[in-house]
């Protein structure tokens, strides 16, 4: 019987060997591709001072951040949290290590992050994030903002079999349709009514647009706005036509169109589309905004978000480092991936082999065989007991895809077979390495 409750806390994922394998490889291929894609790897501190993660962040976030409690040894510092980002850490290391850094910086950061949300089914309060940002000193071309959608489209489909779409916007765009309709002074509140707009019923929509004080002309041209949607001349053409003679607004329009057309000439023009409803939540985001989505499954909700940020160093130095960066979450996606029955197709075993010795006369062969085996790049594992060789052969068809037994004939002839615990099909050792 168990003395305490060794249950995780709630909002915390823990995974069995087999699912974690599998985790583990979803994150490594991420991890390859951005890689490919010209990428460095950092990790920044997951606690940091609360005037650098709320600098920028502020409302919910300041209400949702876990706050790192004091003890006598660091009873001099400043007031601590966890991360509940990587954008925001990366920021202040842009700015502490500028002089050391090559531009524009090309990285990637795959770590846990920390909200306290309301835990709730898919949503969890320790979660992993891979990212990738661009940060450009002075200025950054628009062309990368193209560039991290494409790059975190390529990690994604190594494994989403369903479509993807990738929705994108640029709050200028929302920014400068306010300002022509001089409604400034409302503009937290009008974005944050458009970016839930698709949670709720539409009625509850208009609701929340009168009760901020909005009359039936703004409440019409909004509406307007935010169902336009499609392919890049459709889009453009139906933005266009709102007749809006706003220079924020005009320059939104015109870096939209730029991006949705450097993603069509890398083969998304399907793919890539403008909407709209994508204005994004976090108050640093300044430019162009994307989530991505599955169509055939709505009820996931954004796979993979991000956007550009002009000024999230201004808090911390007076240089410009602009800077545009998206994430995939992991934790939540495989999370809704695995219910939703997406990721049968690539289940993994934790291990490569399991090998298993006839009695202890083989041990000194069998360690000798697993050393040249690891070596070659191969996870294995001895199973050391006294049970049954059966029993063995059902453990290790829990955790491995190859098992083989060691005895006394493999020793003098060295000719190992393996059985494929899946298939049952039985190969020859040195045939397995050379296919491997």
């Amino acid at each position: 019987m168990k003395k305490l409750n060794t249950s995780p806390i709630s909002g915390m994922q823990e995974l069995l060997p087999e699912k974690q394998a599998l985790f583990d490889k979803l994150k490594n291929e991420i991890a390859r591709v951005y890689h490919s894609h010209g990428f460095m790897s950092i990790e920044t501190p997951i606690i940091d001072r609360n005037e650098i993660l709320l600098a920028k962040a502020g409302g919910d976030t300041e209400k949702q951040i876990y706050k790192v409690f004091k003890t006598a040894e660091t009873a001099d510092d400043a007031d601590q949290a966890l991360r509940f980002d990587h954008t925001v850490p990366l920021a202040r290391y842009v700015v502490e290590h500028e002089n050391d850094l090559t531009f524009p910086f090309k990285v990637t950061q795959i770590g846990r992050n920390f909200r306290g949300e309301r835990a709730q089914k898919g949503r969890f309060r320790e979660f992993y994030q891979l990212d990738v940002d661009v940060i450009g000193r002075n200025t950054l071309n628009i062309a990368y903002d193209a560039e991290v959608v494409k790059t975190a489209y390529d990690a994604l489909k190594t494994f989403i079999k369903p479509e993807m779409k990738i929705r994108i916007s640029n709050r200028k765009i929302l920014t400068g349709l306010l300002q022509e309709l001089g409604l400034q002074t409302k503009s937290s509140d009008i974005f944050s009514i458009i970016d839930h707009a698709e949670k709720v019923p539409k009625e509850k929509t208009l609701e929340a647009l009168e009760e901020i004080g909005l009359n039936g002309s703004e409440i019409e041209t909004l509406v307007k706005f935010s169902e336009i949607n499609g392919g890049k001349e459709a889009t453009i053409k139906s933005l266009n036509s709102l007749g809006i003679k706003n220079e924020i607004f005009e320059t939104g329009v015109k870096e939209l169109e730029e991006v949705l057309d450097l993603l069509e000439k890398q083969g998304m023009k399907d793919i890539a589309i403008g909407d709209m409803l994508i204005v994004r939540g976090l108050d640093y985001y300044t430019g162009s905004v994307f989530e991505t989505f599955l169509p055939e499954y709505r009820e996931i909700g954004s796979v993979c978000s991000g956007g550009r940020y002009e000024n999230l160093a201004g808090n911390y130095t007076d240089q410009s480092l602009p800077g545009v960066g998206i994430s995939i979450g992991l934790t939540r996606l495989f999370y809704v991936l695995n219910e939703n029955n997406l990721l049968d197709k690539i289940s993994e075993k934790p291990l490569d082999l399991v090998l298993i010795p006839f009695s202890k006369n083989e041990y000194e062969y069998t360690f000798k065989l697993a050393e040249n085996l690891r070596n070659s790049g191969k996870t294995v594992d001895i199973n050391l007991t006294d049970k049954k060789v059966g029993d063995k052969f059902a453990y290790a068809g829990k955790i491995a895809k190859f098992a083989s037994v060691i005895g006394e004939r493999e020793v003098e002839t060295g000719n190992i077979e393996l059985k494929n615990l899946e298939t049952g099909e039985k190969l020859k050792l040195e045939d397995y390495i050379r296919n491997a």
